[in-house]
């Protein structure tokens, strides 16, 4: 049998990875459905790119993420934003 601090650690442990996987999936979702927006119709993907960037800030406030590792989700997802919104008018 662990001692009771390490059984109470274990257990915090284990509610703060479920927390953190939620979070995760979360953000994974909203950044996923957010790139399908932005293939689909670059025009009207701003909403879904905002929603995804405010998920993915949120996770790693939360500490499911490592900032660094937000930041660069965040720049990937508005460069293909971007790009996208650029060769849209560069076609109109």
């Amino acid at each position: 049998m662990p001692t009771r601090s390490a059984a109470k650690a274990w257990r915090k442990s284990e509610e703060h990875r479920q927390r953190n996987r939620s979070s995760r999936s979360v953000a994974k979702t909203q950044v996923r459905a957010a790139v399908e927006a932005i293939a689909a119709a670059p025009q009207g993907s701003a909403e879904a790119v905002r929603v995804a960037i405010k998920s993915l800030d949120r996770a790693a406030q939360r500490g499911a993420f490592h900032p660094n590792t937000v930041a660069r989700r965040k720049s990937r997802l508005m460069l293909k934003h971007n790009t996208a919104l650029a060769a849209a008018e560069a076609a109109a």
